[in-house]
């Protein structure tokens, strides 16, 4: 009792869980049998399944995942909007290089006190300069706008559209696909930031000589070193967006129009902006996730500062832990309809 004799059929019965070389017990499959290959279970009856053996049919496909998540990305960078977004992004190091090339043709340095005001008088010597000061001008604005639009709509758009229910359906469960739309909101972070990069690199090599590049510090480096830094610089620019990415995340999950979770991750970061810029709210301003957004200057110096860069990726984990969380359980427990 508890399994079959050698080269006869099981009577369905458990004992031991296990049925011997040879005998196939109900719903089990045979040793070595296609199920068993795909599953990677070598006997039937593991962990005392009972018939059917469905549970060895449901284990997670980490190939699947990544075909699900390869098919987000497509479908995003595909709509119209993320195209607009992108090339309005592209254009920004455009019009700064064509401002700076007429302002110093006519003679002026150019340079204000904005954003990237440092990176902005450099320009004009090292073309390479428009790709710090182009990060430094869309930091604060274009870039967490457009973050926010993305963050905003990743599941409420899809539940205005009704499609949010089809995609449940398919065996990829909610974490699973809340994860998916968050690695393709960092996805976007990362191409957004190397447009503006790439859009910036190309500009000033057209309109300005390029070269060795001194640092904040006063130190010298070679081109080579230069544009690893630029890198580095673009590294650290989508990495303080991850905050956004998640509140963004955590609105879309609250709502079912796209328009309203856009429009509402818009306005917190508006109000944070402003929070950020008043000096009587110094005591909480740390802790606001666009406080150290400008430490990625810390990269351009020799050595590199690390203090503010550490403060800038901590308080971005924190963001993302909390309201990351936020968004699974609101997500895990929300009554799709539509």
């Amino acid at each position: 009792m508890g399994g079959a004799e050698p080269g006869t059929a099981g009577t369905g019965r458990t004992g031991t869980g296990r049925t011997e070389p040879g005998s196939a017990g109900t719903g089990g499959a045979e040793v070595g049998s296609a199920e068993a290959g795909r599953t990677g279970i070598g006997s039937t009856g593991r962990g005392g399944a009972g018939a059917g053996g469905a549970a060895v049919c449901r284990a997670p496909r980490p190939l699947w995942t990544l075909g699900l998540l390869r098919n987000e990305i497509g479908t995003t960078f595909r709509r119209w909007r993320t195209l607009a977004l992108l090339a309005v992004l592209a254009a920004v190091p455009v019009l700064i290089g064509v401002a700076v090339k007429i302002e110093t043709d006519g003679g002026d340095g150019g340079g204000g006190g904005g954003p990237g005001s440092a990176f902005v008088s450099q320009i004009s010597n090292n073309g390479l300069f428009l790709v710090f000061s182009s990060l430094a001008v869309t930091l604060p604005v274009f870039l967490p706008l457009a973050v926010g639009v993305i963050a905003g709509d990743a599941v409420a758009g899809e539940a205005h559209a009704g499609t949010l229910r089809y995609l449940l359906v398919a065996p990829a469960g909610r974490t699973r696909t809340l994860l998916v739309k968050y690695a393709t909101t960092v996805t976007f972070c990362l191409t957004a930031t190397l447009v503006v990069a790439v859009s910036a690199l190309v500009t000033g090599a057209l309109l300005f000589p390029v070269g060795e590049v001194t640092l904040l510090s006063g130190t010298t480096v070679p081109f080579g070193e230069g544009l690893l830094r630029a890198l580095a610089v673009a590294l650290v620019v989508a990495l303080s967006l991850l905050g956004v990415a998640a509140i963004g995340l955590f609105v879309s999950t609250l709502t079912n129009s796209g328009i309203a979770a856009m429009a509402t991750t818009v306005g917190l970061l508006v109000m944070i902006q402003i929070l950020d810029a008043v000096p009587q709210l110094h005591a909480i301003q740390p802790y606001l996730f666009s406080h150290h957004w400008l430490s990625f200057a810390d990269v351009l110096r020799d050595p590199v500062y690390w203090d503010r860069l550490q403060q800038n990726f901590g308080l971005q984990a924190l963001y993302v832990a909390v309201f990351g969380s936020a968004a699974w359980a609101r997500f895990t427990t929300r009554d799709v309809t539509v």
